[in-house]
């Protein structure tokens, strides 16, 4: 997939990708660089992570006796 930065550096991302990650306009993305890259992250509320750990299994969590002093 390909994209081309416009006169003003701005970047479409192509709606295969938006649809996919259920991208909204004006929704925030976080820019990372690393080693000549450029990776987006789109931001989610909080509310949209409430429950993204419903039913997990705490009680194999570690105590804090297992923590080293």
């Amino acid at each position: 997939m390909e994209t081309t930065i416009s006169s003003k550096y701005q970047v479409v991302i192509p709606k295969q990708v938006r649809e996919h990650l259920n991208l909204k306009p004006k929704q925030k993305l976080t820019v990372i660089e690393k080693d000549r890259m450029l990776i987006l992250i789109p931001q989610v509320s909080l509310d949209d992570l409430r429950g993204i750990a419903a039913g997990i299994d705490t009680n194999d969590y570690r105590d804090k006796k297992d923590r080293l002093q």
